[in-house]
């Protein structure tokens, strides 16, 4: 009778212990993106400019949203990795900075368990970033942050290293030249058939990133949806509708937007004005 008595109090207290850490980390994630508004609504006072903020356009999603420091993300536990990040991408993000790169550690705010970086292992496949470390290096704290284990993915290193980058830093050339943006990527699922990894991380299809700029009349839209591959053609090739990335992954993207606007937007497929 004792043991019975003993082994209840053990899973009363687990049970306990889980949900004050939900609770904890849910209002730490939501002072995180109260904080980043503030910030920028105070820099919009200073400057006299709107500046933005993630609260802007935030996709919505039927799984968590953990919204860091400095960026969010949607994890998707089937997939073990982030269906979509959001962040602001600001020229001061962008130094030249050598900080050490840290060890990949496991988001402890993924109430599910986020994948371990160990699935990786030996796997054939790059620890891809979805938030670059290169987009945060306005701070040593905003560049480790970016190694966690629910911003990474399993990308082939060819892609990785090649494509991939060269896009990313066409979005912080893009963010240089106009002050500010607002950036959305993501992975894409379907027709995924490769697994990684004892938790079985999914490899990804293809991957998007979306690109939000403000201007006078309303704002610009750029989209890439690249396949999971190595190439070596122009990332301008894979230009491509936001409507056409919402078909691939079933998320409503700026649905914040005016209907009329976000529709002249989401169905623009050209890099004019870029």
């Amino acid at each position: 009778m004792k043991k019975v008595i003993y082994v209840i109090l053990v899973l009363l207290v687990a049970v306990g212990f889980y949900y004050f850490e939900t609770r904890e980390n849910t209002q730490i994630s939501n002072e995180n993106l109260e904080r980043e508004d503030q910030q920028s609504q105070e820099q919009s006072d200073r400057d006299g400019i709107k500046s933005l903020s993630r609260k802007d356009f935030l996709p919505d999603s039927d799984n968590q949203i953990i919204h860091h420091n400095t960026y969010s993300l949607s994890y998707n536990e089937r997939h073990e990795q982030a269906e979509w990040t959001a962040h602001i991408l600001r020229s001061s993000d962008i130094r030249d900075v050598d900080y050490k790169r840290p060890y990949f550690e496991i988001d402890d705010m993924v109430k599910t368990g986020a994948a371990h970086w160990r699935n990786y292992k030996k796997s054939g496949y790059d620890r891809g970033h979805l938030v670059p470390a290169g987009d945060r290096r306005a701070s040593k704290k905003d560049y480790e942050e970016t190694f966690l284990t629910s911003n990474i993915s399993p990308q082939i290193h060819e892609f990785n290293a090649g494509i991939w980058n060269t896009l990313e830093q066409k979005t912080r050339y893009y963010a240089k030249r106009y002050g500010e943006l607002y950036v959305i990527t993501g992975s894409v699922f379907k027709n995924s058939k490769d697994e990684i990894g004892t938790e079985n991380v999914t490899v990804p299809s293809a991957y998007y990133k979306i690109i939000y700029r403000d201007t006078d009349d309303g704002g610009k839209l750029l989209a890439f949806l690249m396949p999971h591959r190595k190439s070596d053609e122009s990332i301008y090739n894979y230009v491509t509708s936001v409507d056409q990335i919402e078909q691939q992954t079933g998320f409503d993207f700026f649905a914040q937007l005016p209907d009329g606007l976000e529709e002249r937007l989401e169905s623009s497929k050209s890099s004019r004005g870029w």
